[in-house]
């Protein structure tokens, strides 16, 4: 059995690749149909520039597809191996979450592989479904086939949702019936561990009406030295009245690659709280739609961003109003030192029959150096009366005074900019309601500040 399947075209991944891949997955007929429909919108894609309004202040010309490759399921298992990292076992991955709290379960995917999957027998018997993509789709498969890339992320959006649809590989499910309320936060892990490896997990969250639950993601590379790419794929979807708080913290190292399209849909008095969190990678860029589709339904989306070195980190948001009475309220917060950069371009979008909408966003950001650069564009597209839209930015440097007042006062240099930059991100860490999330957080802006520079 070949150990990888590698990629041969500067362009994107060929035709050959695709099959060699199809044929190595054991999978439901509907699935590999979704695939092949999927793969064949990335190759019109390909052929076609990206929407300016999203890429144009990215650069993707050192990105080669080429030079990554698909991990199967033997070298996945070498990888867990050489890492000490056995099924499951307990995971050698230095992790940010992990040994924050006590989790209901937990699922682990390394290189897009299946490493750990956990869930408590007393939610298990209340019909709580939580585990890898891969498997539910054997024996979950007419429970997800409704779900699963038809009302969030779809393959005929753009050439990366097409290009995830196509190779998606491994992923989390979570499954929760109607008026069932999940106590404990449930937990979740994407590694890379082989050099150009590349991870095109899938996260679908299916909550029924009245359901509640907490779910924590992170990701990670079990070597700072090693190039990865990620191209993800996140769907939430919240019946009427469901509540859903949603955790992603990426921590890649800073030669992966994290190309993301993340999407969730809110029913009628649902409420949605999903925070992101961009610390790691080399270049990353996440678009993130937030659909509000019944009356009364909520989103709260909080980001947190520091960027190093070289880094680039972008987002390209939308909140999506589709029915009366609904509520978005979006805070971005990016820090950036060095010569890193952080892009944010949001939308808020009115629909016709969504009147008394209430659409807020906003995007703050710190510079620490004079090297660094921040760009935040918000918008509006109204097409209704009687709604109350507004956004905000803001881009400024570290107040000098501060810092002085505060070294007047005892303390170093170094923790008078912990003091100010955590102090610049409490407003999210406030609207976090996970102690777990917070804590960890604050510890990884403290390293981030004393970090020199990587390789």
């Amino acid at each position: 059995m070949s150990t990888v399947i590698a990629s041969s075209s500067a362009a994107g991944f060929s035709q050959e690749v695709f099959e060699q891949f199809l044929s190595s997955r054991n999978e439901p007929a509907w699935v590999s149909e979704l695939r092949r429909e999927a793969f064949a919108k990335y190759t019109e894609f390909l052929e076609q520039p990206l929407d300016p309004e999203e890429w144009k202040r990215i650069d993707l010309r050192a990105l080669k597809p080429s030079q990554f490759h698909l991990v199967t399921t033997q070298a996945a298992a070498e990888a867990n191996a050489a890492s000490g990292l056995e099924a499951n076992s307990d995971p050698a991955i230095g992790t940010l979450l992990a040994d924050r709290a006590e989790f209901a379960g937990r699922v682990i995917h390394v290189d897009g592989q299946l490493a750990i999957s956990e869930l408590s027998e007393e939610l298990a018997a209340r019909g709580v479904v939580f585990g890898s993509l891969t498997q539910l789709i054997q024996t979950h498969g007419e429970l997800l086939k409704p779900y699963l890339m038809q009302k969030a992320v779809k393959h005929d959006q753009d050439r990366m949702s097409a290009w995830h649809a196509a190779f998606w590989t491994g992923g989390t499910v979570l499954y929760v019936p109607r008026n069932v309320r999940v106590e404990a936060p449930l937990y979740g892990l994407v590694a890379l561990a082989k050099d150009k490896a590349a991870d095109f997990s899938h996260t679908l969250v299916i909550l029924e009406d009245g359901a509640e639950a907490t779910l924590l993601e992170e990701t990670t590379s079990l070597h700072a030295t090693h190039t990865g790419l990620h191209v993800g794929g996140v769907e939430l979807l919240l019946g009427q009245e469901a509540r859903l708080r949603y955790v992603q913290l990426q921590n890649w190292n800073h030669r992966t690659w994290h190309l993301a399209t993340q999407a969730g849909h809110v029913e009628k008095d649902g409420f949605l709280q999903w925070t992101v969190g961009g610390l790691g990678s080399r270049l990353a860029h996440t678009h993130q739609d937030v659909s509000l589709d019944g009356r009364g339904a909520v989103a709260q989306v909080n980001g947190v961003t520091f960027a190093i070195n070289r880094q680039v980190i972008s987002y390209y948001t939308q909140q999506t109003h589709r029915a009366p009475d609904t509520r978005s309220d979006l805070l971005y917060k990016d820090v950036l030192r060095d010569e890193s950069r952080v892009i944010w371009r949001g939308m808020i979008d009115v629909e016709k029959g969504a009147p008394r909408t209430d659409g807020y966003q906003r995007n703050d950001s710190l510079l620490l150096s004079t090297t660094a650069r921040a760009d935040a564009i918000p918008g509006l597209e109204i097409e209704t009366d009687d709604v109350r839209c507004t956004h905000g930015a803001t881009v400024g440097e570290v107040d000098q005074d501060q810092i002085l007042y505060c070294m007047c006062r005892g303390l170093s240099r170094h923790e008078a900019m912990h003091m100010i930059v955590e102090g610049f991100f409490q407003q999210v860490y406030d609207r976090i309601p996970v102690p777990a999330v917070q804590e960890t957080l604050s510890q990884a802006v403290e390293r981030k500040l004393g970090l020199g520079r990587d390789t």
